[in-house]
């Protein structure tokens, strides 16, 4: 029986002169002595995402042919071919919270805020906003508080727009997915420097942070010293295991300076610094690299993201897709527009596939992330020519901590509410929550 030399609490911290904060992910030294012998690795919690992608999707190009296991990859969904084992497909379920329900227009604003409550937003364009918490933040408040952060809640587009972006609707519902109370939305960071320094923090003022980035001197600069003394005593894995963390930490700080200086040179650093990279795709998978690692070192265990708000105005040329996504989206049936439509569906769903990717490849205790995860990833609305909200494109990723059985398509009576399946999902995390939204029932996966 191999005994390590040093334990360390789960919640160990190696601190910067300057403040940064660097948490670190499991390691075996974490586990207490006297049980190595009986069990590999402290046991997990599950860590939940919540992916949203707006303007539905071509269906026919989503949704798989049979049912089970087996089925075979539409043309949406074959870059996560190489997950099938660890990837639940959901159709037939509908968001009817985000349908009219006698209130006119605005199916844009009602989609986002019902996403993850399956409640129907309050029409108003005032600050009377009304929708309804979603599961991140149930899952957040009783999972989420021993960890640094309880949640975290990402973007790729502004979502601070004020006043009114739908009809008869405030551009807060539009803003976000997540919503901490029913009056509450929480804003989604899309610059990838607040949210690394949201993470590990370098304690600077905005003149350090212009120094130390004109220096090119890294958060992890600071820490060098506490790096080599937390070695001193640990196994060889552990040793490795820090390594690779640290280097994976350096690397996305390193493309964060590369963006920022690609994207802005010669400005005035702000208060908050700038960050966002002109690459579309360069953000996109930053935003996922940042999600990896603070689910690795479990700064947080819950998080949201929005590739892309409502009425996205995003152009793809990089695929052949000059036109905005909004546009292409309301297609009006013609077959050249469906196919650019079906390129951006193919394109998010790689940048997805990524992220799972990334998740797969970080050890986590006795296996890796993506194990230890489960990932929703989809939309509100279905077919976006119609501003429909039925069947909609739903997946599900990620083992659950063994939970959750991948290789399936599951297709359930058409209509069932989505609130259904968030209720699932909360039973798989280890949350019993009797109703949620407009739900019927929980739906078993």
């Amino acid at each position: 029986m191999m005994i390590s030399k040093k334990h360390l609490p789960r919640r160990t911290f190696l601190r910067g002169v300057v403040g940064g904060a660097i948490a670190l992910p499991l390691l075996d030294s974490m586990i207490p002595a006297l049980t190595a012998a009986t069990k590999t690795a402290a046991t997990p919690k599950t860590r939940l995402g919540f992916m949203y992608v707006p303007h539905g999707a071509v269906m026919d190009k989503w949704t798989p042919a049979t049912e089970g296991a087996g089925f075979e990859f539409t043309p949406i969904l074959k870059p996560l071919e190489p997950f099938r084992n660890q990837l639940l497909v959901v159709t037939g379920l509908a968001n009817k919270a985000a349908e009219s329900q006698g209130d006119g227009g605005g199916d844009h604003a009602r989609s986002a805020p019902s996403y993850l409550s399956g409640i129907h937003p309050l029409r108003t364009e005032g600050e009377d906003v009304r929708a309804g918490t979603t599961i991140d933040q149930i899952y957040a408040q009783k999972m989420g508080q021993d960890t640094p952060l309880p949640s975290l809640e990402l973007g790729t587009e502004d979502t601070g727009l004020v006043g009114v972006c739908d009809v008869g609707y405030s551009c807060a519902y539009m803003n976000s997915i997540a919503w901490r109370t029913p009056t509450q939305p929480l804003p989604m960071e899309i610059n990838p420097r607040v949210v690394f320094e949201r993470l590990f923090g370098d304690g600077s003022t905005a003149a350090d942070r212009l120094a130390r980035k004109q220096e090119d001197r890294s958060i992890l600069d600071s820490i060098t010293g506490e790096v080599a003394h937390l070695q001193t005593g640990l196994g060889t894995r552990d040793r490795g295991k820090i390594s690779d963390y640290l280097d994976n930490i350096r690397e996305i700080e390193r493309r964060i300076q590369m963006a920022e200086k690609r994207a802005s040179l010669n400005v005035q650093v702000p208060e908050t610094p700038i960050g966002v990279p002109d690459s579309f795709d360069e953000h996109a998978k930053l935003m996922y690299e940042l999600q990896v690692l603070a689910f690795q070192a479990e700064i947080t265990r819950v998080s949201t993201f929005m590739i892309a708000r409502d009425l996205s105005q995003r152009t793809f040329p990089q695929i052949g897709v000059p036109e905005p996504h909004h546009s292409v989206s309301h297609h009006g049936n013609n077959p050249a527009m469906i196919a650019k439509l079906e390129k951006i569906n193919v394109y998010h769903a790689s940048l997805f596939a990524y992220f799972l990717q990334r998740l797969r490849a970080t050890p986590d205790g006795d296996g890796n992330l993506l194990d230890h995860s489960m990932i929703m990833y989809g939309s509100s609305m279905s077919n976006p020519n119609e501003h429909n909200h039925f069947p909609l494109p739903l997946l599900v990723a990620g083992g659950a901590c063994g939970k959750l059985q991948g290789d399936r398509h599951l297709k359930f009576p058409e209509r069932t509410p989505m609130s259904n399946l968030l209720l699932g999902l909360l039973e798989k995390a280890g949350i019993e929550k009797g109703s949620l939204g407009d739900s019927t029932g929980m739906l078993t996966i």
